[in-house]
């Protein structure tokens, strides 16, 4: 196909239509439970779910296929499950954040974000951090989804002696334990699209327990984006109290996006013989874009997303991919009143599945080296005790730096690592 050819240089990458399609299926099928999680922690904050259903597909669809058209790679890019916990549990609800300013501070993140990759500056603040600290935050990420998974599942409640404790196994507890094991063995497995077929099991067992009532209609008859699509709350965002959590949310998207932007398109074969990764500034601006654009439809900023692994390791090796995944996420809004009824707790598996394996990144900390691992090991605490990714990072940062001055190693601090741990510290004073 002539047009095809010319869009994504199919030949040039030793690519087919057939492969490229079955890529994208792949990865829409690994990933298509963010339709039902993403929305399911929002509405947690106070937005309406049946909007933030059509407005996740949008954006996912929107901004994957800018990744696709605009870079050529076979990466899909959606609302980050970190950052729409960050927003949700952080901003809104323990921060006390209206939504609309929530949805502003990451519109103003994007800009950030879209200005530093521009002048170059988002590669530089990466390479400045600590590698101790960036192994250390997709650990404490995992460790706070898993246990805001727990929490929905119903498996861990307050308790005002000990904080936390086990929660009573009520029937929608075992519907929703059966389905955390039902969907650990598909995933075990390597069943393909493991994790929605779990969220789907586990709500027709909620179903057939009448714990679910039926929709209303299985097809959308309208898709309205009004109660959320442009509700932000741009002017209120820059408010200096505010500075700290538009910081926060800036940093925790700096690390999520460069890390799965360069694992997955080294895997895609974009990697260089210096070890740079071919077109990854090009990438960098999308994804910002994308960030902005989330924030306009009323989700949490999007970030590139690892499932893309699964369809590069399908053959995926262009931007017609990342179309078919987009395009399948569009098909998606025909069944909205269908994915609504999706309970809380059948989604919670999923978020169980991923924090446990992010927190299996683990394995990278320096374990032989206390004054690495102690800031480390203070950064993956920290996030899910104080139910905040940003104070985990902003205190492990501070512990690295701390522990530099007073082993007389000052100068292991870089100027621009100086910056970030004086912005850290006002993050945490705001």
């Amino acid at each position: 196909m002539p047009l095809l050819e010319k869009l994504f240089r199919l030949r040039a990458h030793d690519a087919t239509v057939r492969t490229e399609v079955a890529a994208g299926a792949t990865t829409y099928l690994t990933m298509a439970y963010i339709v039902f999680v993403v929305p399911a922690t929002l509405s947690a904050a106070g937005l309406d779910k049946p909007a933030l259903i059509a407005a996740t597909c949008l954006v996912t669809a929107f901004s994957t296929a800018l990744m696709g058209l605009g870079a050529n790679v076979p990466i899909a890019v959606a609302p980050g499950l970190g950052l729409t916990a960050f927003f949700s549990y952080t901003l809104v609800l323990t921060n006390g954040v209206p939504w609309p300013v929530a949805l502003g501070i990451g519109f103003w993140a994007g800009v950030l974000f879209l200005f530093l990759s521009l002048i170059g500056a988002r590669e530089k603040m990466v390479a400045a951090i600590p590698p101790a600290i960036v192994a250390a935050i997709p650990v404490g990420i995992g460790a706070l989804l898993l246990l805001i998974g727990l929490r929905n599942m119903g498996l861990v409640v307050a308790n005002p002696a000990t904080l936390v404790a086990l929660g009573k196994f009520t029937p929608p507890v075992v519907v929703s334990v059966a389905g955390l094991f039902g969907t650990l063995a598909l995933h075990i497995r390597r069943v393909p699209g493991a994790i929605l077929l779990g969220i789907v099991g586990t709500t027709l067992a909620a179903a057939a327990a009448g714990l679910v009532a039926a929709p209303a209609a299985v097809f959308s008859s309208s898709i309205s984006l009004a109660p959320v699509a442009f509700r932000l709350d741009v002017l209120g965002a820059l408010r200096w109290n505010l500075v700290g959590p538009i910081f926060a949310l800036f940093y925790v998207s700096l690390f999520d996006s460069l890390g799965t932007l360069v694992a997955c398109a080294g895997a895609a074969g974009l990697g260089q013989p210096d070890g740079k990764i071919r077109g990854l500034n090009r990438m960098l601006n999308l994804d910002a874009v994308a960030a902005m654009a989330s924030s306009l439809l009323g989700t949490s900023p999007s970030t590139a997303y690892i499932e893309s692994a699964t369809g590069i390791a399908a053959g995926g090796r262009t931007g017609l991919t990342a179309v078919v995944t987009a395009a399948l996420f569009v098909g998606s809004l025909a069944v909205i009143p269908l994915i609504g009824v999706v309970p809380a707790y059948a989604t919670a598996p999923a978020l169980v599945l991923v924090g446990l394996l992010m927190v299996g990144e683990i394995r990278h900390l320096a374990f032989d080296k206390f004054e690495e691992l102690v800031p480390a090991l203070l950064t993956v605490f920290l996030m899910p005790f104080s139910f905040s990714i940003a104070t985990g990072l902003a205190c492990g940062l501070l512990a690295w730096g701390a522990l530099r001055v007073l082993l007389g190693r000052w100068r292991d601090i870089s100027p621009v690592l100086g910056l970030i741990l004086v912005l850290s510290l006002v993050s945490l004073l705001l």
